[in-house]
């Protein structure tokens, strides 16, 4: 008698436990179904970047793979969507040069962007004494001489999407503003002299941006 009793109470356990976990995922599903509704109806927009401007206070190659230098860029981004916020978060920025890293990363604040919201970036990005490649070294300095150099700007970070109440995990965004960035404050070239040996120059360009 005690073991049909025994028994019947495990199997009633077990059936508790089945429909916990059936509840649990039928939950589960509803929630995610129902984030893949809205993700689908609203289709949220990449975010919009823009390099604006960049202001050279340094920029020398003082050995044949030695580099340091100083530049502040302007960096314009929208959130062009009217329903969905982006969350900005762990964003650094950095400038390269053929492929290779060529300053320090320097951190931008998190932030939420709100619908069709704009922020604006300055940041420095700089290096001091950095190693460059054999390669790079003196093609970097040929061009500078030659009165510019191409650099590519650029952002790497993680976003969230915010609709409503529902905010979703996180997705890598990586952006890249790639500019011709001329030298000396020669007539046509759009260099504005801001300070002591301080250039700022009007870019304008469009970014690339991934998410």
């Amino acid at each position: 008698m005690s073991v049909k009793e025994c028994t019947h109470h495990k199997d009633k356990k077990r059936k508790r436990v089945r429909r916990l976990f059936a509840g649990i995922l039928i939950f589960l599903f509803v929630v995610l179904l129902t984030i893949l509704l809205v993700w689908a109806i609203l289709q949220p927009k990449k975010p919009r970047f823009i390099l604006q401007d960049a202001t050279i206070f340094n920029f020398n190659v003082s050995a044949p793979n030695i580099f340091s230098t100083s530049i502040q860029v302007t960096i314009f981004a929208r959130n062009p969507n009217d329903k969905v916020g982006v969350y900005y978060d762990k964003m650094k920025t950095y400038a390269n040069y053929h492929n290779q890293q060529i300053t320090y990363y320097t951190q931008i604040p998190s932030v939420y962007q709100g619908h069709k919201d704009v922020n604006i970036w300055s940041p420095f990005v700089f290096s001091n004494n950095v190693p460059i490649s054999p390669y790079n070294g003196p093609d970097l300095k040929e061009d500078q001489q030659n009165g510019g150099v191409w650099l590519d700007f650029k952002i790497d970070g993680r976003v969230k999407w915010r609709v409503g109440t529902i905010t979703t995990g996180h997705y890598h965004l990586h952006v890249t503003c790639t500019a011709y960035v001329p030298f000396g404050n020669h007539p046509g070239d759009g260099g504005i002299i801001v300070g002591n040996n301080a250039v700022k120059y009007q870019l304008a360009r469009s970014c690339d941006v991934s998410v």
